[in-house]
């Protein structure tokens, strides 16, 4: 997907942007478990996105594009947070009350989850855009800046810590467990 030669046709921006909302939340929530998180990382990647469109090149991955720049700024609201002060934890009056939810697939969905931000943050990564997003080895590594066999070995070695974080040995015995 990429962005005609004539940038100011904004409603085919606009589409192309709309259409790739989905993709982008997928990968946000790669970022952050919480969703409001996740939602709050594309708001701002998408206004980066508009406010920088003048420096995407027509004829590339649009997608590629926006990844990047979600990317880039997780990564530098990591590095604001650390600098800054923590502010006060949430009032207890605004959080949920826990329910477990009764059905197995959601439980294991829920593990899965944990699991997956117990990784370091390139394995998550590349298994969030390979695995979740669908997109390409050459993309993948385009967007976090390596190379196509370093893409494939974060894979590699995120799936491993997950089997071991999720108490399976084999991928076969995640679905012998189902």
């Amino acid at each position: 997907m990429s962005i005609s030669q004539d940038v100011d046709n904004t409603d085919d921006i606009r589409s192309q942007f709309v259409a790739l909302l989905p993709a982008l939340r997928s990968f946000a929530r790669g970022f952050y478990p919480n969703p409001d998180e996740a939602d709050d990382l594309v708001q701002e990647t998408l206004g980066r996105a508009l406010g920088g469109l003048h420096t995407f090149t027509p004829g590339t991955s649009l997608k590629s594009w926006m990844f990047t720049i979600m990317r880039n700024t997780f990564y530098t609201a990591i590095k604001r947070r650390r600098r800054e002060p923590a502010g006060m934890k949430a009032d207890v009056a605004e959080s949920e009350i826990p329910r477990e939810p009764s059905q197995e697939w959601v439980l294991r969905a829920k593990e899965l989850e944990a699991a997956l931000h117990q990784l370091e943050p390139e394995n998550r990564e590349a298994i969030m855009l390979v695995c979740v997003s669908g997109v390409s080895y050459a993309e993948a590594s385009e967007i976090c800046g390596c190379a196509v066999g370093t893409i494939k070995s974060r894979i590699s070695r995120g799936k491993a810590q997950l089997l071991l974080t999720l108490g399976n040995e084999t991928r076969s015995s995640i679905v012998e467990k189902i």
